[in-house]
């Protein structure tokens, strides 16, 4: 078995996925890089084996019962247990004619981003669960957005996407009671206003910027925090 501590992103194929595969494997971990399209999967992880970083890729989708539970069984066959979670992979879903208004609100594209965004995490969580535990020190991070604070209420008029941040918020504290007994550390993570696709690279920060906070909590101390919202700067209002 591998002696190496193992850590899967999921949506690591690029932006704030892959500069946090980056950083982790910079960190000493070894990145298993979950993502759907193979092509896109194959180059991130010649990307990070350029740069030194130990990885491998996971054919991952996380709306499909079947693709998670077979990417389970691939890292337990190639790793045997997993140290950190990092759940990343996430959508917007459509923007035009409003159908992110909440007074036009398209119900179906709602589902749409639900199901990557809330139920993706859900859905690979407790597939991998059975093999964190397996870790002396296991980590879940949700990566979330500061829109979907109650409190902040930051970012354009968003109506399937900041509440599905709110709700990834608020599942992540129903894991981290569930888990207050284990080992096991659940946080959320927000990475700021990111120059990626979701934001049509036209926003302050960078990839790598945006990644701090999920190596952060990554690699929290076994007495940190648990069931939190953070930023790089500290705790966010829910």
């Amino acid at each position: 078995m591998n002696t190496k501590q193992t850590a899967l992103v999921t949506g690591a194929n690029k932006g704030i996925g892959l500069a946090i595969a980056h950083a982790l494997g910079e960190a000493g971990f070894r990145v298993a890089v979950g993502a759907r399209d193979s092509a896109r999967r194959d180059d991130a992880v010649s990307q990070l084996r350029v740069a030194g970083h130990d990885a491998f890729g996971v054919a991952l989708d996380v709306t499909s019962d079947v693709s998670v539970a077979a990417a389970a069984r691939e890292i337990e066959q190639e790793v045997g247990s997993l140290d950190v979670l990092v759940n990343n992979a996430g959508i917007a879903g459509r923007i035009d004619d409003g159908v992110q208004n909440p007074t036009t609100l398209d119900i179906d594209n709602v589902r749409t981003v639900l199901e990557t965004n809330v139920f993706g995490v859900v859905r690979v969580t407790n597939a991998i669960l059975p093999l964190l535990q397996r870790s002396q020190s296991p980590r879940i991070v949700n990566m979330s957005s500061d829109m979907g604070s109650l409190t902040l209420q930051t970012g354009p008029m968003l109506a399937a996407y900041a509440p599905s941040k709110t709700m990834l918020n608020a599942i992540t504290v129903q894991y981290a009671r569930q888990l207050a007994g284990t080992n096991i550390i659940v946080n959320v993570a927000c990475p700021g206003f990111v120059a990626t696709d979701f934001t049509g690279h036209n926003a302050p920060r960078t990839p790598e910027e945006g990644a701090v906070i999920a190596v952060k909590l990554a690699t929290l101390p076994d007495d940190g925090p648990r069931g939190s919202f953070f930023n790089e700067d500290g705790p966010i209002p829910w």
